[in-house]
């Protein structure tokens, strides 16, 4: 950014919030951290077809991971999501995404507990 001429403030500003989307977890006085951690998390209050496009795409993301491997470590992301009082920060998120969002991941939970039977 220092070198597209964004000051310094600025740049470590934009730096600070993409961090955050490490944790996604805003101080409650953080409007900006909280907007772009409640934009970052939206996709998982997609509609059925867009959700599923995006866990596609996270497992290709970790294509290089065996699947039980990667079955139990996005499982247990998905539990820790499932377990916060809330995964949205603003108003608008908890009122317009939160249950969606809720929905989704226990289904996606689901489907990642469901045995897998072995090849033919």
């Amino acid at each position: 950014l220092a070198e597209a001429g964004v000051p310094e403030a600025k740049a470590a500003e934009v730096a600070r919030l993409v961090r955050l989307t490490v944790t996604h977890d805003p101080a409650d006085d953080d409007r900006d951290g909280q907007v772009l951690c409640d934009a970052d998390l939206a996709i998982l209050a997609s509609p059925p077809s867009a959700y599923a496009a995006y866990t596609a795409a996270v497992r290709e993301e970790y294509h290089f991971v065996p699947n039980d491997a990667f079955r139990e470590g996005r499982a247990a992301v998905l539990r820790q999501l499932l377990g916060l009082p809330s995964l949205f920060r603003t108003s608008y998120g908890r009122e317009h995404w939160e249950a969606t969002a809720r929905y989704n991941l226990r289904g996606e939970l689901e489907m990642l507990s469901t045995p897998v039977p072995p090849p033919s």
